[in-house]
């Protein structure tokens, strides 16, 4: 039988791997080899230090529940879209000016948007060949403009 501590940082890390749809516990637990009742204990002692959350959830006619990171581990692809990276202003923008990332609409609204995923939404333009656009790109043409 492994060791709890060995047990705790494979679970925490096949959570952390699972970003933002979490993992059922009862998963979890054949995943990693372990019995359901050790599954139950690390993850209640994981919840304990506030490395994960447990949200209770139906499955299958039967209650477990599903497991979620507290942290998702940095990468460039949580930056890829901030506005600042492609800003006309960002040579001129300070904390102290008029061009400020305290008052910048599109950083604000970025930042409100992390942590929610949303499905990339297709919008159909009517022209003389019609085509499909990312709403995303929409978006951005239009604000460019």
């Amino acid at each position: 039988m492994p060791k709890r501590n060995d047990l705790e940082q494979k679970a925490l890390y096949y959570v952390v791997n699972t970003g933002y749809q979490g993992v059922l516990q009862s998963d979890l637990w054949r995943e990693l080899g372990a019995s359901s009742r050790e599954g139950s204990r690390v993850s209640i002692k994981l919840e304990e230090k506030g490395l994960i959350r447990r949200e209770k959830e139906l499955q299958d006619g039967r209650w477990t529940y599903r497991l979620y990171p507290k942290r998702l581990p940095a990468s460039i692809e949580t930056i890829v879209d901030c506005p600042c990276l492609l800003c006309p202003d960002n040579a001129r923008c300070d904390p102290t000016t008029v061009v400020s990332p305290k008052t910048c609409q599109k950083l604000t609204d970025w930042i409100l948007g992390l942590g929610t995923e949303k499905p990339a939404q297709t919008i159909t333009i009517a022209t003389s060949n019609e085509t499909s656009v990312p709403e995303d790109d929409l978006l951005a043409e239009s604000v460019d403009t």
